[in-house]
């Protein structure tokens, strides 16, 4: 009988201590002793992560990214050594490599690198050799030999490309939640887990702040339609099932909300209304290597308009020096930043054919007393920058308001 192969991936959570590490290790045994060739992708272990990006960040407040990565990269590396060595007490073969073992190349966008191709001769010989292949999340290797990091979250996007590269039967991805929720189940207590969701909903959804998945492992699974089982670590019940397509979901109008609190928004003031002008901002602007997300240019009524749109916190420092610098070239007016904003979207393929969607959000904000600073759509969301402090109310009444405490 042939084997196929399963990729599952196991967050921070998950491998937390070495208690978690043991529970881990079972249920990679478990699953191997059903025919399964696995390969099995890890965080780092805990708050491991953060710990690092901290201590970095207290010794140089704009540490260097080539080094950030090679620090940032050695978390992953501790929890998958440690979790073959868990395997191995069990009676099992394991063996641990880094992402550069088993051939992940990537561009050379230090800290948010994008996979280009993976080589895996020494996961398809380990499996030969009756071994279950750990690997380490989240990291890979250029063509000039520098370790690079694939974004934060980026282990769930080496685990869905290697499922790719590997033709895996599907992708688990094992968490500290029993699935995909309507809403963040530790902010609202009447979210309700989801069965199935498509890809389309789920990046969505994960591009406007839900952190169960990386956005851009969902790109790559709904690319090459790789279907993934989201899942809890702690329990054996099924959790979500991210696909193509369901037809069970496509009269649902909206599936989901989320919230993002880790935006900051940048003002550029009296701008010369001329062609040409915002392009230079916003080349500037990329040239530091910054995500632009919304963007909102009032009306010209004198010659001049205001520009404002949000970045990641994180990236806040580097947007300010840029847009002060383009600021200074086309002699604007003053550049403010805020962080105290918060995103709030509703997502759902169903809002392609229900009208009144947009109207029942602003009207359940403004009865909720929250103002709208910003807002944007696609087909199948819309998203609302309000004030940070009311992002808790604004989710719980968006969630009455839609009746998703009673989805099935």
């Amino acid at each position: 009988m042939k084997k196929h192969i399963v990729v599952q991936k196991f967050g921070g959570s998950s491998v937390a201590n070495i208690d978690r590490i043991k529970v881990v290790a079972q249920r990679i045994v478990e699953s191997k002793k059903r025919n399964n060739n696995l390969v099995v992708v890890v965080s780092a272990l805990g708050d491991t992560t953060d710990d690092l990006e901290t201590m970095a960040f207290s010794l140089n407040k704009n540490p260097p990214d080539r080094e950030m990565d090679l620090l940032m990269s050695t978390g992953e590396q501790i929890s998958s050594a440690l979790l073959a060595m868990a395997i191995k007490t069990l009676g099992h073969d394991a063996i641990a490599f880094t992402g550069p073992q088993v051939g992940i190349k990537t561009d050379k966008a230090h800290t948010k690198a994008r996979v280009i191709s993976i080589e895996s001769p020494r996961i398809k010989k380990a499996h030969r050799d009756g071994k279950i292949v750990i690997v380490a999340g989240y990291q890979g290797l250029t063509e000039d030999q520098e370790i690079t990091t694939l974004g934060r979250g980026g282990s769930d996007l080496t685990a869905v490309a290697l499922a790719v590269a590997l033709k895996a039967k599907v992708c688990e991805i094992y968490t500290d939640v029993t699935g995909i929720f309507t809403t963040d189940p530790r902010k609202v207590k009447n979210a309700r887990k989801i069965k199935t969701i498509t890809f389309e909903e789920m990046l969505e959804m994960a591009s406007l702040g839900a952190q169960v998945m990386q956005a851009r492992s969902i790109e790559v699974a709904k690319r090459f339609n790789m279907p993934i089982h989201v899942r809890s670590s702690f329990s054996k019940e099924e959790g979500t099932m991210i696909m193509k397509r369901s037809s069970k979901i496509e009269d649902v109008a909206v599936r989901g909300i989320t919230s993002n609190s880790s935006e900051a928004k940048v003002t550029i003031t009296s701008v010369p209304d001329l062609a040409g002008v915002a392009a230079k901002l916003f080349t500037e602007v990329s040239k530091k290597d910054v995500n632009v997300d919304l963007i909102v240019q009032n009306v010209s009524h004198t010659g001049l308009t205001d520009i404002s749109f949000t970045v990641p916190q994180k990236e806040l420092s580097k947007a300010l020096s840029a847009t002060k610098e383009v600021a200074r070239k086309i002699k604007a007016g003053k550049v403010t930043s805020d962080k105290n904003i918060a995103r709030v979207s509703i997502v759902g393929s169903g809002m392609r054919s229900h009208h009144g969607i947009a109207a029942k959000m602003f009207a359940t904000l403004a009865k909720n007393k929250v103002n709208i600073d910003m807002i944007s759509s696609s087909e199948i969301s819309i998203s609302c920058i309000i004030d940070e402090k009311h992002v808790k109310k604004a989710t719980e009444a968006l969630h009455k308001a839609f009746q998703l405490d009673k989805i099935k």
